[in-house]
């Protein structure tokens, strides 16, 4: 687009896009992807924003159930961000992941459509127990930017950001940002699109934090996997997703309205 003016966003993915760990259910979620539809609004022109992404979506259920509304909204702008609950699942298969994702870049670019993805960061370093995955991971991100590359779409590298894995840019769930991670990818988006305003300091480190005991920490562990941990096993037992029932909190274009500035949106907030 002329300028860098993108006036027909569209979002596609699951929980990461559709916002957990930013607001709730009861209040409503915000994410990363209404903070970037607030950013490309903050020039003054009316942009039309869609979030199709629902939780728990596999790659390939965001394919099937997102791709075909989101050409039909036609989209200038769309971001294609899936993939990691695939990676969390026993059976991984890394290239068919990846072709799901690459048939969304294909589709969208081919429909004139300027497509944003992200890289993920190495999430062992908020959540050691999930260290057979960080290979995964890697070769996921490896594939997504391979994939990108094929079709002119842009990678947002916050996965290899040092700021990406402070454990304050994630939730109490240790799995989905917290509004200042939020606020961080989204920032980190709209520097690499080049949006007016946007700078590099989404990736300054936060003020030194300080740092549990052993005993805290295992403490900390110990309630972690009693909230969140021991449900997402008993999910995967039953063969159930948090997303199931749900569908898209914004399936159709409509204006963004731009809240009141803060430190926070714009991902500097700073943290004692």
């Amino acid at each position: 687009m002329p300028n860098g003016e993108y006036l027909r966003y569209v979002a596609l993915g699951d929980s990461q896009t559709e916002g957990l760990g930013d607001g709730d259910d009861t209040v409503g979620l915000r994410g990363f992807a209404d903070r970037l539809a607030e950013h490309l609004a903050v020039g003054g022109s009316e942009v039309l924003y869609a979030n199709l992404a629902v939780r728990g979506r596999l790659a390939g259920q965001v394919r099937a159930e997102q791709l075909g509304p989101a050409l039909a909204l036609r989209p200038d702008l769309a971001t294609v961000v899936a993939g990691v609950n695939d990676a969390l699942r026993p059976r991984f298969d890394a290239a068919e992941v990846t072709g799901h994702v690459e048939e969304m870049f294909a589709a969208l670019t081919q429909a004139g459509a300027h497509v944003v993805t992200l890289t993920f960061p190495d999430v062992t370093k908020i959540v050691p127990l999930a260290r057979p995955i960080r290979p995964r991971l890697l070769d996921l991100n490896a594939r997504i930017r391979s994939a990108a590359a094929r079709h002119g779409v842009t990678v947002v590298e916050t996965g290899r950001s040092a700021v990406a894995t402070d454990p304050r840019l994630w939730g109490a769930d240790r799995l989905h940002a917290s509004p200042l991670g939020h606020a961080r990818i989204a920032a980190a988006t709209a520097r690499t699109l080049g949006l007016p305003g946007s700078d590099d300091n989404w990736s300054l480190p936060l003020p030194p934090r300080t740092v549990p005991t052993g005993r805290q920490a295992t403490g900390a562990d110990l309630r972690w996997a009693a909230a969140f941990l021991g449900p997402w096993l008993g999910r995967r037992l039953r063969a159930r997703s948090s997303g199931d029932g749900r569908t898209s909190k914004r399936p159709q274009l409509l204006p963004v309205a731009i809240p009141s500035p803060s430190a926070e949106d714009m991902g500097r907030r700073e943290l004692p």
